[in-house]
């Protein structure tokens, strides 16, 4: 950590190009000759990432950030605050501290975290931005976490991990034995000194894939942001053997929409043609394959059994995009012709054999607009397009 980062000419100058294209910078002069310019570079480039991203240290001084990368890949303010809100107690361990963004919102529910960081370096980083912030109640501990567990040897109220993937696990199917810490091995050992566990996992993760590895699995939380989903949470619970809760939510600037169910239920849809209103369900629900459930819960139908969209007469409260239907016809050359060839269109596939791209270029479709086209297949096999007005 390069502390002269942090002199007040070197933040001033950082201020003053937060709006500026890093790489016309990087063609300038070093004005600070005794500080490396690219470090001074990247410190902006990072600050650039966290303005919308990580408000509170955007707008906190003298904040040191390590990389641009580790901004991208840290929780964002609103995911960690999600998760702040799913623990209590007295004392939580991060075992992958990272950046700490997860911790700073931690240590507002509970008495004290503990951040671990095998990195050195950043450890340090993550200690000095941690007192901008006025966090006091966490301790940063550089090692190695296994390590660092069993030398305090002290029982906690959270266990709190975000594996990475090691690096020569690229192309494999994403499995948690693959990352580091490796969870699945090290679970016993972890339940020795905590009784709650919660794994950040990439959304990349398949569930059923997760639950193979781990036990004592008590909710799964799929967090998307803004319709993009962006982790998936495991709350496990030492001895537990209950069944699973399944819990979506769709964080918004200003909204939550949560759905949730028991893992394992059985449940048939009901389907239907066509009707007034059109529901696709938001991407925290389509990760969760949650689809029988939705009929199970809302009055609607589904369109098909591999189509997930749903449909009614009357306008409900919906966890997703609502639509009103103008126009309903079936797929084919004479229809398209007379209805989107040269048109202005938004438009989504689901169980429909052509790509997008393909049926723009086919049928010179221009992209946006305020109509929305669904090409889809319904209950009789048949595929057809919904021709809708945007509601929600």
């Amino acid at each position: 950590m390069d502390k002269s980062i942090l002199s007040e000419e070197i933040q001033k100058f950082i201020t003053s190009n937060i709006n500026a294209d890093v790489s016309k910078l990087a063609l300038q002069k070093n004005k600070f000759p005794t500080v490396d310019w690219t470090t001074i570079l990247h410190q902006i480039a990072a600050k650039q990432k966290a303005k919308s991203k990580l408000p509170t240290w955007y707008n906190t001084p003298k904040i040191y950030y390590p990389s641009k990368i580790s901004v991208e890949q840290t929780s964002s303010e609103q995911t960690a605050e999600y998760k702040s809100e799913l623990i209590a107690g007295n004392k939580l361990i991060d075992l992958t501290g990272g950046f700490g963004v997860d911790d700073f919102y931690f240590s507002k529910k509970v008495n004290t975290v503990t951040h671990c960081e095998i990195n050195s370096e950043l450890s340090e980083i993550v200690k000095h931005n941690f007192e901008q912030l006025q966090a006091k109640n966490i301790e940063c501990l550089a090692g190695d976490s296994a390590e660092i567990l069993a030398t305090l040897n002290q029982k906690f109220d959270w266990i709190y991990i975000d594996p990475s993937r090691r690096h020569n696990a690229k192309g494999k199917v994403f499995m948690l034995q693959d990352c580091l810490p490796n969870v699945p091995k090290l679970l016993d050992f972890y339940f020795e000194f905590a009784d709650h566990i919660m794994i950040k996992t990439a959304p990349i993760l398949d569930i059923t894939a997760g639950l193979s590895e781990l036990k004592n699995v008590k909710t799964i939380h799929i967090i998307a942001l803004e319709n993009e989903v962006k982790e998936l949470l495991w709350i496990l619970e030492k001895k537990y053997s209950e069944k699973i809760e399944i819990v979506t939510c769709n964080l918004t600037k200003d909204t939550a929409s949560a759905f949730s169910f028991e893992l394992g239920t059985s449940l048939i849809s009901n389907y239907s043609l066509p009707k007034k209103y059109v529901y696709e369900p938001n991407a925290a629900i389509m990760k969760s394959g949650g689809f029988d459930e939705v009929t199970a819960n809302f009055e609607v139908e589904k369109l098909h059994q591999h189509s997930h969209l749903y449909t009614s007469d009357t306008l409900i409260d919906f966890p997703g995009r609502v639509f009103e239907i103008e126009n309903c016809f079936e797929f084919n050359k004479s229809n398209m012709k007379s209805f989107l060839e040269n048109k202005k269109a938004n438009i989504t596939t689901r169980n429909f054999p052509e790509t997008v791209e393909n049926i723009r270029k086919k049928w010179k479709i221009k992209d946006g607009g305020n109509l929305y086209c669904f090409f889809t297949t319904d209950v009789n096999n048949t595929k057809i397009v919904l021709l809708c007005g945007k509601l929600q």
